[in-house]
């Protein structure tokens, strides 16, 4: 049925039936010397070519009459040429060193952005991937960044005083439900998607877009990939599973699909590696997803992807409750996702993008007093079916107008023991957004959020406003306003739906220098909140809170020879009286003082690239119930330490790129503390502590088509 509907959905889009024409050519730099992963393309459209290492390229485009052709590179200067294609064109470029990166202002407030084309990026896809300690999981690699929380016992990414939940998810603009996989008491799920699934990344770490909503705190806006430039085949093994995949493209270069499946199992390993807390059933992962692209026209193009994931495991661990028993805790999720989405120029300089994504996840759970007779079952499915349609209007040469809208309709249901709680939501949104050029120099954002939940039976309102003023041709200022709404979470909405949405509003300034191989920035915040959810005697939205801080970033590429590092520092002042907390206090997934060092470096003669990552915090607070009321949250666990370590040996196996990948966490073993739990009578309590406080990953991946040694190369 899906194959159907995506089908039918591309007949009925405008195709160009216009002949095409071959644009080839050859670029340089200003010596006459070829360059090679140039990105050349016929500007607001999909057709275009990567250079070869001889700098030449080719493609072909519908397009006819009056275009512009454009050349970028990290580095070079963005080159645009006024073409006019009436037949077959050869076009050489030549490019130059780019000294004036950010030629226009950018906004850049709470956002960091991880793309390989930005003029403002700070790291690139392939920085994530071979980050240490990160484990390939994009979550795990934003939290060398300032502003993040070493959260590790816990779902989710915490950022600047917000929980998981303040942050939110999104693919090609819609909303990822579930973006983690499930976890374990104490042991957080990892991200579900690949890095390698993104040509974009932006982290917003607050004063986020308009066209984004329902997240207090934070953003993570992923962009998917375009076609790829050639067929390609992975194979890949390691020491918990193996994966396998295939990325087609078709015949008339206008098309692409592709297939992926992988499977993890740590029973091998465990077998080996001892962990704290034994297994009643050793995690297993089952997974695979499909994606289809399609170019519709030489602006317009459809893409698909879907993704499903079966995850089965338990543990038993001492009895916190019972001495001399033990407790266990089984859990069988599925999870499907998927998101289909349409990009298309209209003319006029007028923008058409519309999405539309089906997501659902069922927990099932087990848990039991083993040998005392009490089993409870409890299961949890929720689902999101989401459309979204918004418009683009450029206005002159850099300013644009963006308004559009949203629909969710949510679905949660609950069952514990035989108490059943369910809820269905109706969601509407819409807003307006314009970025206004006044100056090259200076940039305004301005814009609006309507929101209207039918289980709250409430809306809202939120303006948002941004301010760049660029000083020099690195650096600039920016400052950012907004207020950002979020409904309560699922487990309070499904026994009292007459909650009011919680509230937070943002004040951010910032500082950011962006040259070729130095960034530094500087961010200062203070961010209100209003209605959180208290519980107790009556579960409302009468909690408070704030959260303000300083934040630093630096990254060099240049000092030392073949190395790259960045070293980010976040100081956070926060407090809030919410859930049961009987006044303002410091929660406790938040530490005051946090640091990560990050150093890479590349062995060209041996291709090979090594990585360390350091990460610090200071203690978190965590509730004593043996203590008085005033004393509350006073206690706080010891700092964290960390150090992740890796190497990545990068060579061919029969004209297959190849990296085998070695990697550890916590490569010293240090204890770590997240917190402490007490018994219902106080006499009796456990740290919460990592099960597998050092883990070791062996692996080896193999792609057939694709040699991403260069892009190592250029990433150092």
């Amino acid at each position: 049925m899906k194959h159907f509907n995506l089908i039918l959905l591309t007949m009925l889009l405008p195709v160009c039936m216009m002949g095409q024409q071959r644009i080839s050519g050859k670029i340089t730099d200003s010596k006459k010397r070829p360059l090679q992963g140039v990105n050349v393309s016929i500007k607001d459209s999909y057709d275009g070519a990567t250079s070869a290492a001889d700098g030449s390229y080719s493609f072909t485009t519908d397009t006819k009459g009056t275009q512009y052709i454009t050349a970028t590179l990290l580095g070079f200067t963005s080159q645009e040429q006024k073409i006019f294609i009436t037949g077959p064109q050869e076009i050489n470029i030549v490019m130059r060193n780019n000294v004036n990166d950010l030629k226009v202002v950018t906004i850049s407030a709470g956002s960091f952005e991880a793309s390989d084309e930005g003029k403002t990026t700070v790291l690139k896809p392939l920085d994530i991937v071979t980050t240490a300690g990160a484990g390939a999981d994009i979550v795990n690699a934003l939290k060398t960044l300032p502003g993040t929380q070493q959260t590790n016992d816990r779902e989710g990414l915490f950022v600047r005083g917000g929980t998981g939940y303040e942050t939110q998810t999104f693919i090609d603009g819609m909303m990822v439900r579930n973006p983690f996989f499930s976890g374990l008491p104490d042991q957080p799920g990892r991200g579900r998607f690949s890095p390698f699934l993104f040509k974009g990344t932006t982290f917003s770490s607050g004063g986020y877009s308009a066209q984004y909503g329902q997240g207090l705190s934070s953003a993570l806006i992923l962009e998917s990939t375009d076609l790829p430039q050639r067929s390609s085949y992975t194979l890949g093994a390691s020491v918990i599973g193996v994966s396998g995949g295939l990325e087609e493209l078709m015949k008339d270069k206008k098309g692409s699909y592709g297939v992926e499946a992988d499977y993890t199992n740590l029973g091998p390993y465990l077998g080996v590696v001892k962990p704290k807390y034994a297994f009643s059933k050793d995690p297993e992962i089952i997974g695979t997803s499909a994606n289809f692209r399609r170019k519709t026209s030489s602006t317009g193009m459809i893409k698909f992807y879907g993704y499903y994931n079966q995850t089965n495991m338990g543990t038993i661990r001492p009895s916190l409750e019972y001495p001399g028993f033990d407790e266990l805790f089984e859990l069988k999720n599925k999870n499907v996702y998927t998101n289909l989405t349409y990009k298309e120029s209209l003319g006029h300089d007028w923008k058409l993008n519309a999405g539309f994504s089906f997501s659902s996840n069922s927990d099932d759970l087990n848990l039991d007093t083993l040998k005392k007779s009490n089993p409870l079952h409890g299961k949890n499915v929720s689902q999101l079916t989401q459309t979204r349609l918004v418009l683009t209007k450029g206005l002159g040469q850099y300013s644009v107008l963006r308004f559009g809208g949203e629909y969710q309709y949510g679905v949660e249901k609950s069952d514990f023991g035989g108490w059943q709680a369910n809820y269905i939501d109706n969601y509407t949104a819409g807003f307006v957004e314009s970025d206004i050029y006044f100056t090259p120099r200076l940039l305004g954002r301005v814009g609006g959020r309507a929101e209207y939940t039918s289980i709250l039976a409430k809306a809202n309102f939120a303006p948002r406003a941004s301010l760049a003023y660029r000083l020099t041709g690195n650096s600039q200022v920016s400052l950012a306003y907004g207020d950002f709404y979020q409904k309560p979470e699922q487990q309070y909405l499904r026994f009292k739906n007459d909650l009011g949405f919680t509230k937070a509003t943002h004040y951010i300034a910032s500082y950011q220098l962006v040259a070729k191989n130095y960034t530094l920035r500087v961010e200062a915040f203070y961010k209100k909140y209003h209605d959180l959810v208290k519980t107790g005697m009556d579960t409302s939205t009468t909690g408070t809170g704030y959260a303000k801080g300083i934040e630093l970033f630096w990254r060099d590429k240049k000092t030392f020879k073949n190395t790259d590092y960045w070293i980010s520092y976040s100081y956070l002042d926060t407090k809030r009286n919410y859930l049961n907390y009987p006044f303002e206090v410091q929660p406790d997934f938040a530490a005051k003082h946090t640091v990560s060092v990050v150093y890479k470096y590349y062995i060209p003669a041996i291709t090979t690239n090594l990585g360390v990552t350091y990460s610090f915090s200071t203690g978190r607070p965590y509730y004593n119930p043996n203590l008085p009321e005033n004393k509350f949250m006073s206690e706080k666990t010891m700092t964290y330490n960390s150090v992740g370590l890796s190497a990545s040996y990068l060579t061919s196996i029969r004209k297959a790129f190849t990296i085998f990948v070695l990697s550890v966490s916590n490569a010293p073993n240090i204890k770590q503390v997240y917190g402490y739990r007490y018994s219902t009578d106080k006499l009796r309590r456990q740290e919460i502590v990592p099960n597998m406080p050092r883990f070791i990953y062996i692996g080896m991946f193999m792609n057939f088509g694709i040699d991403r040694r260069q892009d190592v190369i250029n990433n150092m």
